[in-house]
C-alpha cells in the first residue's frame, strides 16, 4: 500500500496538506503523542479507508492557537470508513466492512468503560481519563483527517452499518454519528428534554443545530437558539427553532419571556465553551458568559448540559485565571436554583446505535440541520477559514471522493 495525505496543524491559523506514513498496527511517535503511548502494539485494531471525516468545533479551537496543541498535529476525530485490515486479534470485524468510529477512544476493559463511561477510558490517555483521535493532549493517537487510519479496539468500539448500499445513501447523515449527532443529544438528553419541555441551546454552530435538531426528537415544545450570527440562526429557523441573536439583545430572559410569556425555560444546553462572547453589540471575549446565562435563565431544579467544550490549558485566554480555565461562575445561583451540570465529553457509545437507526428510518434529519457541505481533502484548508469566519456549514471531508 501507497502512502497517506493528511491535514496537519501547522500553527496559529494555519493548516496544511501532508504526506504521512501509511498507518500499522503500533501507534509510533510524532507530534503530540505521549512518550508511554510510543510503541504500543494494536493487534485489536484495524486500518480504514476514510470515507469521510468531518470539521469539528474543537478542532477549530486547536487550529486558532487556543490550545497547547503542538505544531504537526494531526488532525480530526469524526471519522466514517472502510474496513481494509483487521489485526490478528480483530474477531468481529471484517475487511469490506463499512463503519463509524466513535471519537472517544475506549478500550472496553476498564471499569470505566464496563459501566459505559467510554469518554473517561482508563486505559488509552496516560495524562488523564479519556481519549481522542488527533487532539491535543489525549495520547496522540494520530488523526482521521487523512486518506487512511488506525483505529484501535475494533471490536468493541466500531458500529457496523448493516447495509453498505443502504449507508452510502445516507452518508451525509450517518458521518454524523461519530461526534456531533451523539453530542448535541447528549447535550439535549443530559439536560432533561422531553415531551412538552421548553429547551434554549446557547450556540448555533453544528453541535448548537444538532442539539436543536435532537430536542425536536426528544418532544421539546419549544426549541429556542441563541447565537451572535445570523446566518447560523437562520439555519436553525430553517427547520423550526425560535432564534434570539445576541448581538442585538443582551437582555436574554426579556427575549425568552417574549416567546414563551416566562422569562426561564425548562432546561439548557451550553453548545459553544470556552470561547464565548459576551452578548450585545461589540462585545469582547467573556469565557463564563454561557455558563452563567444558562443558570439565570433555567427555572429552579432544571439541568444544564454541557457538551461545550472547556480547556485546562488556554494561551490565549483573556486573563490569567481563563488561561488554565479557570473562570468567574456564578455557582451560588446554579446551587440556590438546585440545578444539576452534566458536562465532559459525550460517551459516543451511549447514543450511536439508536440514533443510526433513527437516521436509516428517516427519522433524523442531522444532515439538513447541520447543513452538510462536502469538500476535497486538498479544501480543508479554507473549509477551516470559511468555518472560522462563522460559516453554517458543517464541512464533511471526502478523501476518496467516494461521496455523490
Amino acid at each position: 500500500m501507497g502512502g497517506n495525505r493528511a491535514v496537519a496543524y501547522m500553527g496559529p491559523g494555519k493548516v496544511e496538506i501532508q504526506e504521512i506514513d501509511y498507518p500499522d498496527l503500533v501507534l509510533r511517535d510524532g507530534p503530540g503523542v505521549n512518550p508511554l503511548n510510543v510503541g504500543r502494539k494494536c493487534h485489536h485494531g484495524v486500518i480504514l479507508k476514510v470515507v469521510t471525516t468531518n470539521i469539528c468545533g474543537s478542532d477549530q479551537h486547536m487550529v486558532r492557537g487556543r490550545t497547547t496543541a503542538p505544531e504537526g498535529l494531526i488532525l480530526g476525530h469524526e471519522i466514517t470508513g472502510e474496513v481494509i485490515e483487521c489485526g490478528r486479534d480483530v474477531e468481529f470485524m471484517k475487511v469490506g466492512d463499512l463503519v463509524s468510529v466513535p471519537f472517544n477512544i475506549a478500550c472496553g476493559r476498564c471499569r470505566a468503560c464496563k459501566e459505559r463511561d467510554t469518554h473517561i477510558c482508563l486505559n488509552v490517555n496516560p495524562d488523564r481519563p479519556g481519549s481522542a483521535y488527533g487532539y491535543v493532549d489525549m495520547g496522540g493517537w494520530v488523526g482521521g483527517q487523512s486518506e487512511y487510519v488506525m483505529v484501535p479496539y475494533a471490536d468493541f468500539q466500531l458500529l457496523k452499518f448493516p447495509d453498505k448500499d443502504q449507508a452510502m445513501a445516507k452518508i451525509h447523515d450517518l458521518t454524523m454519528l461519530s461526534d456531533i449527532f451523539p453530542t448535541g443529544f447528549h447535550g439535549a438528553y443530559s439536560a432533561g428534554v422531553g415531551p412538552g419541555r421548553s429547551v434554549y441551546i446557547a450556540g448555533a454552530g453544528p453541535v448548537g443545530l444538532a442539539a436543536a435538531h435532537s430536542a425536536q426528537l426528544l418532544g421539546a415544545s419549544v426549541v429556542i437558539v441563541g447565537d451572535l450570527i445570523q446566518e447560523r440562526l437562520d439555519q436553525a429557523k430553517s427547520f423550526g427553532c425560535e432564534t434570539i441573536n445576541l448581538r442585538d439583545h443582551d437582555d436574554v430572559g426579556e427575549q425568552i419571556e417574549q416567546i414563551l410569556g416566562t422569562p426561564e425555560v425548562d432546561c439548557a444546553v451550553d453548545a459553544v465553551g470556552f470561547e464565548a462572547s459576551a452578548h450585545g453589540a461589540n462585545k469582547g471575549e467573556a469565557p463564563a458568559t454561557v455558563l452563567n446565562s444558562i443558570m439565570q435563565l433555567t427555572r429552579a431544579g432544571g439541568k444544564l448540559g454541557i457538551p461545550g467544550l472547556y480547556v485546562t490549558g488556554d494561551p490565549g485566554g483573556v486573563d490569567e485565571d481563563a488561561k488554565e480555565g479557570t473562570l468567574k461562575i456564578r455557582l451560588g445561583l446554579g446551587w440556590a436554583k438546585a440545578h444539576t451540570f452534566v458536562t465532559g465529553q459525550t460517551p459516543v457509545m451511549r447514543y450511536h446505535r439508536e440514533l443510526m437507526n433513527s437516521i436509516l428510518s428517516g427519522r433524523a434529519q442531522i444532515a439538513k440541520a447541520v447543513n452538510a457541505t462536502v469538500i476535497s481533502l486538498d479544501e480543508a484548508p479554507t473549509g477551516y477559514q470559511q468555518f472560522d469566519k462563522g460559516a453554517s456549514k458543517k464541512f464533511v471531508i471526502d478523501p476518496h471522493g467516494m461521496l455523490k
